[in-house]
């Protein structure tokens, strides 16, 4: 029987207003103008609103076909959602669709354009070829060239493993052996320079030195070769490094060794992500962990500046004995809103300074494999998370939290003791206020803690959430398959009604029933989804080819998606720090700057 612990709901006192950071470094991006055919006759147009767009900011679409002189589309100014519907086109020849911002009544600069080549087909996707490789589990989004839009970093799962880098069209950059120390690739104590495997990574790409040019970051030890061929060596093969490498050559800029503190226990799994933990500019936070020979484990945390020429350590944590339960994903977020991020696990949460701010331990939790934290009660001051539990003694299943001080808002316990391996949160039943969170035992409204649907086997598969329609209801993402939970018509999980399923497309799964990188990287508000073809030699990018009228600004502009897009581990949805769902508020305009504008 299900006993519902319902904590302190609606008495939660405000998160006190503190002074805030900032503002924050964040990339400079273009429109990201995009265009898919979506019927015989017609063409949907998307592009970016930038986070620090005015208000007032409108926008003309232009078409040039076959290289010919430009027209404009629209006949009034489009100050509504970021996308156009083009049925005029004569699509049997190429077509290059560009945009121009008005504000105020002054013409901007253009944006860069997207070209749609001649009699293409009728697919909601875009195309990005690779090399010939091996399988790809990740894949990276950074502008590595400074040009404004995102280019593309894999994985290829060989033995060794190896990096590669490409340009948004697909131009070949780079690559990085990761040499002799990543042939064993056991998901637990693999080798020094294994990447990518289990609920590790090893690798992220963010702009670490706001220059306006993405940097790669990778754990490496002896034997990886970079993408300008120098040797990367160690004094043994237990040691290891973490290397920064220029986004545009492969070519090491900064390296700083891993600490030593457990290398009696052998070589560090990582898991690396990137925050502004100060408020202003970005922080590499590493993720290390190996086993101890009894079978528990060591775990580190560390905290990296790049300052262009040298990676720093600012700080490093030690978990030791203390009881500190941590899961296969990380978060990095201000739980408090001051501006400075923080750096969750399932189970507690560490001040951006390196120092413990709570643990969860103390409320029952233990290890587990999904957590969210997000807005998800826009009606209670501050962050809310959720998180499910693997094997409980207690018998919890899952939980729900204030996120900046851990205080516990309501459990699930079942009788027995029970693997809870998926949670999800979202919104996706406008009929109650907030998001929906859900694993086995129903379908929850977080706010309420109340079924939102009586019967608890009627409810979607807790896996993977995408903002893909164009209403603010989320949609999800499962093993493949873009559906819709309409709460008018409940089903089972696996019989839900489909948008689309990716094998249509040539697409297959990266690595299990998971993508590669689910993020927006293109056109407006909504999100990506990355695959390949089963060569491996193509990147499919899913892009929606439904319009909307909604209006906000990119999901990439705001610091904690932002933040979620570095993050790798048991991939999970990516969250912005204001409420998105049916009846939000228009959001604040993020506190952020440009590098290297």
């Amino acid at each position: 029987m299900l006993i519902a612990t319902a904590l302190l709901l609606g008495t939660v006192p405000a998160v006190p207003a503190q002074a805030a950071a900032g503002p924050r470094m964040m990339e400079n991006l273009g429109r990201g103008v995009v265009a898919v055919r979506t019927g015989s006759t017609s063409v949907l147009v998307s592009w970016r609103l930038l986070g620090l767009d005015p208000d007032g900011i409108g926008f003309n679409v232009y078409r040039s076909t076959a290289g010919g002189a430009a027209v404009k589309l629209n006949a009034d100014l489009l100050t509504g959602g970021t996308n156009f519907v083009d049925s005029t086109a004569d699509l049997t020849r190429r077509n290059s669709y560009y945009v121009r911002p008005v504000i105020d009544g002054v013409w901007q600069p253009v944006s860069a354009s997207f070209e749609l080549t001649a009699n293409h087909a009728v697919e909601p996707v875009v195309r990005i070829p690779l090399r010939a490789g091996g399988a790809i589990k990740f894949a990276w989004v950074g502008d590595l060239d400074g040009d404004g839009a995102y280019d593309y970093v894999v994985d290829r799962q060989t033995s060794p493993q190896t990096i590669e880098a490409y340009r948004s069209d697909g131009t070949f950059l780079w690559s990085v052996n990761m040499g002799p120390n990543s042939t064993n690739q056991d998901n637990i104590e693999g080798g020094s320079a294994t990447i990518d495997v289990g609920h590790n990574d090893g690798v992220t790409v963010a702009d670490l030195d706001s220059d306006g040019r993405a940097e790669v970051a990778v754990r490496v030890a002896n034997g990886v070769t970079f993408g300008n061929g120098s040797r990367h060596t160690e004094s043994d093969n237990v040691r290891q490094s973490i290397a920064i490498l220029d986004g545009r050559t492969g070519a090491p800029r900064a390296t700083a060794p891993v600490p030593t503190d457990y290398l009696s226990d052998g070589p560090m799994y990582a898991r690396f992500g990137v925050g502004s933990l100060d408020g202003s500019t970005p922080s590499l936070v590493a993720y290390l962990k190996n086993r101890v020979g009894n079978g528990g484990f060591n775990l580190m945390y560390t905290a990296w500046k790049f300052t262009g020429s040298a990676l720093t350590r600012q700080w490093k944590f030690l978990r030791g004995n203390q009881d500190l339960p941590d899961g296969h994903n990380t978060r990095i977020i201000d739980v408090d809103q001051d501006g400075k991020d923080e750096i969750a696990e399932i189970g507690f949460v560490l001040n951006g300074d390196g120092t413990l701010r709570y643990s969860l331990a103390d409320e029952g939790v233990v290890h587990g494999d999904r957590f969210h934290i997000a807005d998800l009660d826009p009606s209670r001051a501050g962050l809310e998370g959720y998180g499910v539990q693997q094997d409980n003694a207690s018998g919890l299943r899952e939980y729900y939290y204030g996120a900046a001080n851990g205080n516990m808002l309501w459990q699930h316990v079942e009788s027995g003791v029970g693997d809870v391996g998926r949670g999800m949160a979202g919104d996706i039943d406008p009929r109650f206020p907030g998001m929906e969170v859900w694993s086995f035992s129903g379908l929850y409204n977080a706010r309420s803690n109340q079924l939102t649907e009586p019967n608890t086997s009627l409810r979607p598969w807790p896996h993977l959430g995408l903002w893909w329609d164009g209403d603010l209801t989320m949609e999800l993402l499962n093993d493949g398959k873009f559906e819709k939970w309409n709460p008018a018509d409940p089903r089972p999980t696996n019989n839900l009604p489909r948008l689309l399923n990716i094998s249509s497309y040539g697409a297959v799964n990266a690595h299990g029933v998971n993508p590669a990188l689910v993020g927006d990287i293109l056109g407006d508000w909504r999100e990506e989804v990355v695959y390949t073809n089963s060569a491996r030699n193509e990147l499919i990018v899913f892009t929606t080819g439904l319009p909307t009228t909604t209006r906000l600004y990119t999901l990439a502009h705001n610091p904690a998606y932002r933040n979620a897009m570095t993050l790798k581990g048991y991939l999970q949805s990516h969250h912005v720090d204001y409420f998105l769902g049916s009846g939000m508020t228009k959001p604040p305009r993020p506190n952020i700057a440009y590098a290297g504008a």
